[in-house]
């Protein structure tokens, strides 16, 4: 029987409710715990505006690479897990949140489905997703439609600010380290 690929995956992480700097820290921490995958690296945090409503704290944002043996669907199913013990609420689109984990990339794999849509439906279009993911893999097809540094050479980054490294110890724990 033939092992299960391993495959790049890429998951977009924000919050802007109850401390969303730890959130997302803490989302990062989680993402060490996903069966079948391993935490590679996570990109700095950023500051961003709330994207469609509008009337919300801003946004703290990142990505994280993970490798993985999980296909797209069980590995969605499981950050929606590590939602759920962060509380997120799933009430409107666009509303605040405790802690929100987009799958964005899997490997080269294109679908649409009721569930999921990869590459992540948008990314190409908001800089709260392509500063991120061009820091940490700025050579990652999305879709047929460029790389991630040629995608941010299009969209607007102002109000895209970064606030704090984020490092990986030997272990794979995340430790802030300085804040810019």
């Amino acid at each position: 029987m033939q092992s299960p690929q391993w495959q790049r995956a890429f998951i977009g992480i924000g919050a802007n409710l109850d401390d969303p700097e730890s959130g997302v820290r803490r989302a990062m921490d989680s993402l060490r715990c996903v069966t079948d995958a391993k935490l590679v690296r996570c990109s700095s945090l950023y500051r961003t505006a709330p994207v469609g409503y509008l009337d919300q704290p801003e946004f703290v944002n990142a990505v994280a690479e993970l490798e993985t043996t999980l296909d797209p669907r069980a590995l969605l199913a499981q950050l929606h897990l590590i939602e759920k013990q962060f509380g997120r609420k799933r009430t409107w689109r666009n509303a605040p949140r405790t802690i929100d984990l987009d799958l964005l990339l899997y490997g080269d794999r294109q679908m649409k489905s009721a569930e999921l849509t990869l590459p992540h439906p948008r990314m190409a279009e908001r800089a709260f997703v392509l500063v991120p993911l061009a820091e940490i893999a700025a050579d990652v097809m999305v879709g047929a439609v460029g790389t991630a540094a040629q995608l941010l050479q299009v969209v607007d980054t102002d109000g895209v600010q970064r606030i704090g490294d984020v490092d990986l110890d030997s272990t794979g724990d995340v430790h802030r380290s300085g804040v810019v």
